[in-house]
């Protein structure tokens, strides 16, 4: 009977030791009753959804490489390390730390350095419209995703991307703060400009040319989102806009005529103000009224769709409603 009693008590034991084994290998959730995986992949990755597909990335990657200023500017606000940036070519000066050689040259925008980029090891490549034909090679090196703004829907894209650096850098309740201070500023700058008769357009200066842009097109934030009305509602929306003259914009007459100069952001032979500001233009209401807007090149051209880029871009047109 001892020994009866000596195998019942061990087996008890044992159904007891199996029994929190098995609890603790395959927790349960409660909300579903399913098993959680246990697995780190799950726990360790983001899959992003972007326009060029559906990327797993790691959190909070290491040897960043990006090729968009915008995100740049956001990865710094953030206080974000990155590894390389497009050196070949001109950095914006408010990011020009990053053309120092503590950050490796991976080319230019257009023009990639595929070895170099191999060389850092990259955790994540961040890339944006000039460098979606190359998304697949990238892909073979890292973890690659496109965070280029969708400019016929520029605010809804911008959150978007930002939500995905929030989400792959754990930076989201700095991210939803800083997006609730930029929606705060294009609800003053919008309900100013609504208020205003004064129509803008917009013109992009590039040496002995001009290009106009309207509503839905690279620069249309101004229209769509902070609401100054357009001079001219029939311009084809366009990345590289419509090709004009001077005698347009003195037929079109705007109160204010806002000026990007491509010359001043990438190194060009001829000054904005030199072509803008000739015998036609002086004709129309900008000149007469001190009207005449040079946006700052490298917010407006050179990056755009970061936190620092958009914040100043909102401001600048604040300032021309003053």
């Amino acid at each position: 009977m001892k020994k009866l009693g000596l195998l019942l008590i061990t087996s008890l034991l044992l159904f007891i030791i199996a029994a929190c084994g098995s609890a603790e290998e395959g927790e349960q959730d409660t909300s579903t009753g399913n098993e959680t995986p246990s697995t780190e992949e799950s726990s360790d990755t983001v899959t992003v959804k972007h326009e060029l597909g559906e990327t797993d990335v790691p959190v909070n990657p290491e040897n960043i490489v990006v090729f968009d200023f915008g995100i740049l500017d956001t990865l710094d606000k953030l206080g974000i390390d990155v590894a390389g940036i497009a050196q070949a070519g001109t950095v914006p000066t408010y990011l020009e730390k990053y053309a120092g050689e503590d950050y490796t040259n991976i080319g230019s925008l257009k023009e990639p350095d595929l070895e170099a980029i191999s060389g850092i090891d990259p955790g994540l490549i961040i890339i944006s419209g000039r460098q979606a034909d190359m998304y697949d090679e990238f892909s073979k090196i890292a973890p690659t995703i496109h965070l280029g703004v969708d400019t016929t829907r520029y605010m809804d894209s911008f959150k978007e991307n930002m939500a995905i650096i929030g989400d792959i850098f754990d930076k989201q309740e700095e991210i939803d703060a800083e997006i609730a201070t930029i929606e705060e500023s294009i609800a003053a700058v919008n309900e100013k400009a609504t208020a205003s008769a004064e129509k803008g357009l917009i013109i992009l200066a590039n040496d002995d040319k001009i290009s106009a842009y309207g509503a839905n097109s690279r620069f249309g934030i101004i229209h769509d989102v902070l609401g100054v009305a357009q001079a001219d509602e029939n311009i084809e929306a366009s990345t590289h806009g419509m090709n004009v003259t001077f005698e347009y914009v003195v037929e079109q007459d705007p109160d204010i005529l806002y000026v990007v100069d491509r010359a001043a952001a990438v190194g060009g032979e001829t000054a904005a103000p030199q072509l803008v500001e000739n015998e036609l233009v002086e004709n129309t209401k900008a000149y007469k009224n001190d009207k005449i807007v040079y946006l700052n090149p490298e917010y407006w051209y050179l990056s755009g769709g970061g936190l620092v880029s958009v914040a100043q871009m909102i401001q600048d047109i604040d300032d021309s409603l003053n």
